[in-house]
């Protein structure tokens, strides 16, 4: 018999390649650029954040470490931070339960329409992939007490005798704020709702109708129902999105002087836009910005859990 001899320099490769087949290193490789550009654009500028909001840094000079004494300033001796929370939730109260209903109703019509169905879904989401800049200026223009529409209108219809000045009144600015929300979401929560409704079982409406069930007896007893997890999904959701407005009250009084930034009387200043008239517009406090947005952070995560938390036990009840 012949015996082969193997070098050293031959078993070497070989011994790799049987490692590197093992690892199974290919999905990592492939993986690698999402988790560096993830960690370098996500990751570390979340970490440094947290980092800057323990110092009091104008951008330009040495940061100097003051501890939590940004976040103690936010809580306790900053004004427009509270009434900028209030607005935001003020805001949310007014538009999210409206959305959830108005969706609802809408969608559970448009599900019913035997002609014109793709036509009216159409119509109804288009506001929602609008531009924001393009919703901003017809609201403007709609409540402008000069030329709006809305006061000439309501001249026409000699429900006034004079424009009214919608926009520098606090309270209408708030409403008009959700109406702008609402007007430009309704056309996601109407297809969220239709595609929700497209998934119940038809057999289910069947028997109902012959049990003699009428439309409305069937939409509270068997739509609202199936319908739960998405309308807890849509709650959660907007409320997230809610905290964090910005676009619908920044573009309705962009146009105005920097002294009336966040509407009449402060009305329409939110969270975000505090933050970023903060951090660049009327000041370059960094450590005192970063220390606002984590303060955000924390306040979407205790919504998030305690809607989490509700929406599970109802799942483990039903």
């Amino acid at each position: 018999m012949r015996t082969e001899t193997v070098s050293k320099a031959e078993v070497r490769p070989r011994a790799v390649a049987v490692i590197w087949s093992g690892v199974k290193i290919w999905p990592y490789l492939f993986a690698l650029p999402f988790i560096l550009s993830y960690f370098t654009f996500h990751f570390y500028p979340l970490v440094y954040s947290f980092w800057l909001s323990l110092h009091d840094w104008n951008g330009i000079g040495a940061k100097t470490f003051v501890g939590l004494r940004n976040y103690v300033t936010l809580l306790t001796k900053d004004p427009l931070f509270i009434k900028s929370l209030y607005n935001t939730f003020v805001i949310m109260i007014m538009s999210v339960p409206l959305m959830i209903l108005l969706g609802m109703v809408l969608a559970y019509l448009i599900f019913h329409l035997a002609k014109g169905r793709v036509f009216f879904q159409t119509v109804n989401f288009l506001p929602y992939i609008t531009t924001p800049v393009a919703i901003g200026f017809i609201f403007s223009f709609m409540f402008d007490w000069q030329t709006g529409i809305v006061n000439a209108v309501l001249i026409k219809l000699g429900l006034m005798t004079e424009g009214y000045y919608w926009l520098q009144d606090p309270l209408m600015a708030q409403v008009i704020i959700a109406l702008m929300i609402i007007w430009r979401n309704l056309g996601y929560f109407m297809a969220i709702y239709l595609a929700g409704m497209t998934a119940i079982p038809q057999d289910i409406y069947e028997a109902a109708k012959v049990d003699g069930s009428t439309g409305l007896h069937t939409f509270t007893r068997i739509t609202l129902p199936m319908l739960k997890n998405i309308t807890v999904f849509l709650i959660v959701t907007s409320i997230i999105g809610g905290l964090q407005l910005f676009d619908e009250p920044k573009l309705l009084y962009g146009g105005w002087s920097a002294s009336t930034s966040g509407g009449p009387d402060n009305a329409a200043l939110t969270v975000i836009w505090k933050f970023i008239n903060d951090s660049f517009i009327t000041g370059t406090r960094f450590g005192y910005g970063s220390a606002l947005a984590y303060t955000l952070f924390v306040i979407i995560v205790l919504f998030s859990i305690l809607s989490y938390r509700i929406s599970a036990g109802k799942g483990e009840k039903s």
